[in-house]
């Protein structure tokens, strides 16, 4: 699993820093609002009236180009949002929604974002740069699935690893009873009934580990699947899940 060194971070900050600048100028252009006023149905964001529609553009240009060297750095900080019937989103390389109806973030979220990378930044490059003259080994946890990253990065950055784990592990959960529809279960019964063997039922879909029949490493990986959801049944953590989950997939 790749690390991050404290250089490559710190430019991370640098296009973090650039997207707020320019994010900012363009918003002085912009009528700002949020969910509420908006009643969840038009853009939070719409031009001033007088404002020259060439500079804003020309803003608009740049505010994307900045977004997209800044969208690096929410992935590796695990800042993306969760967002309902959308799953994990990225608020910055997302930020023209503003401007469409149904908007999916509003100008407060995203600065919030912005915010939230430079402070989990700094972390991460406090660590690289003493893990550098330590000479310790690291990794990067951002490298897991982002529904995982996304649910423990928060925790992670302050070193409440256990909290991490227990939150990555409910996100998991969350994430594929939403995709399969099973909501009508509590997660330990939807673990059971999804991982076990045999034929899914009408309504209960079940999660296989993708491959040929034949394949020796397909057959090891589903045959285990089964004990599984009994350990889980046994109120055990989900952790072996979060490890493959990312490479599980219905029937």
């Amino acid at each position: 699993m790749a690390t991050y060194s404290a250089d490559y971070l710190k430019r991370l900050m640098a296009a973090v820093e650039r997207f707020e600048e320019v994010f900012g100028r363009w918003m002085e252009t912009q009528e700002e609002s949020d969910h509420m006023q908006t009643r969840g149905l038009y853009p939070t964001v719409r031009t001033k009236e007088g404002q020259n529609q060439a500079a804003v553009r020309t803003l608009e240009l740049e505010v994307a180009e900045a977004a997209g060297a800044a969208a690096r750095a929410v992935a590796v900080t695990g800042a993306s949002m969760r967002v309902a019937g959308l799953g994990v989103v990225d608020p910055i390389e997302n930020w023209s929604s503003m401007s469409a109806p149904r908007a999916i973030f509003t100008p407060q979220e995203i600065r919030a974002t912005a915010a939230r990378v430079r402070g989990r930044l700094s972390t991460m490059i406090s660590e690289a740069e003493e893990a550098g003259e330590s000479a310790t080994p690291g990794f990067a946890p951002s490298e897991l699935h982002e529904v995982i990253w996304t649910a423990a990065a928060a925790h992670w950055t302050t070193h409440q690893y256990r909290v991490a784990v227990r939150e990555a592990s409910e996100a998991l959960t969350v994430h594929w009873k939403e995709r399969l529809g099973r909501n009508d279960v509590t997660d330990t019964s939807f673990w059971q009934q999804t991982l076990s063997g045999g034929e899914p039922e009408p309504g209960k879909p079940k999660l296989a580990w993708p491959g040929p029949a034949e394949d020796q490493t397909a057959k090891s990986m589903r045959g285990g699947l089964a004990p599984l959801a009994g350990a889980l049944g046994l109120g055990r953590s989900p952790g072996p899940v979060e490890m493959s989950a990312s490479r599980l997939h219905e029937p």
